[in-house]
């Protein structure tokens, strides 16, 4: 789950010259890349398993996905996030099955989200689990980075 923090970029020296530091350049890049990087996973995805109906769904459950962490980024708490992540892989089938109200039928886009809600439970376990066991390890390295570039 993508963790972003509210900092204070750039900046200005008392005499009025630039304090930018490199650390402000690469959250702004990182910022800026990862619309792209959810892209290149989408195209890869297309690429290796074909560009069916299925691939269109990817088109905006992973940006809502983005777009919902980096809403929610100022919260710290390891069972927050094991909750937002396991309710996001319980939906994940409903959000999926959007795509077919526009390209078959409503009742096809009921029926295709039923039969996934087992995979969609197991789906929510897995992501709950996961982010519960991993979220506090994964911000301690993260913290780690941090302090190594002395932010």
């Amino acid at each position: 789950m993508a963790k972003w923090y509210n900092w204070t970029i750039g900046g200005q020296k008392a005499d009025g010259s630039d304090a930018t530091n490199e650390l402000s350049y690469l959250l702004l890049e990182a910022a800026r890349e990862t619309p792209g990087a959810i892209t290149v996973f989408i195209l890869l995805q297309g690429v290796l398993y074909g560009f069916g109906l299925w691939w269109v769904m990817y088109l905006y459950v992973w940006y809502l996905l983005a777009l919902l962490a980096w809403l929610l980024r100022r919260m710290d708490n390891a069972f927050f996030w094991a909750v937002f992540s396991g309710l996001y892989g319980l939906c994940f089938g409903g959000l999926c099955a959007a795509v077919y109200l526009f390209a078959k039928t409503p009742a096809f886009a009921l029926s295709w989200w039923l039969s996934g809600l087992s995979y969609d439970a197991l789906h929510g376990v897995g992501n709950f689990v996961l982010m519960l066991l991993l979220y506090r390890p994964l911000r301690r390295a993260l913290q780690m980075a941090k302090k190594q570039l002395r932010v």
